[in-house]
C-alpha cells in the first residue's frame, strides 16, 4: 500500500488526474478511494468530480488542489 500511495501521490503532484481504471492500469491499485483517503489523511489536499461516461456510469476523478 505504501508504494501505491507514493506512486499515486507523485502522479497527482505532477498535475495529473487519476481515476480507478488509471490507478489499476498504472499502479495495480484496486482500492483508489482508500489510497486517496490515506493521502488526504497525510495532509494532501485532493478534490474530486463525479464523471459520467458514454454508458451513463459514474466514476470519481481525483486531482491535487494546489
Amino acid at each position: 500500500m505504501e508504494s501505491q500511495n507514493k506512486a499515486i501521490k507523485a502522479h497527482l503532484e505532477k498535475g495529473y488526474t487519476i481515476d480507478a481504471i488509471k490507478a489499476l492500469e498504472m499502479f495495480g491499485c484496486f482500492r483508489l478511494a482508500a489510497r486517496i483517503k490515506d493521502l488526504k489523511d497525510s495532509g494532501m489536499v485532493i478534490d474530486k468530480a463525479m464523471i459520467a461516461n458514454k454508458e451513463g456510469k459514474h466514476y470519481a476523478l481525483y486531482w491535487e488542489v494546489t
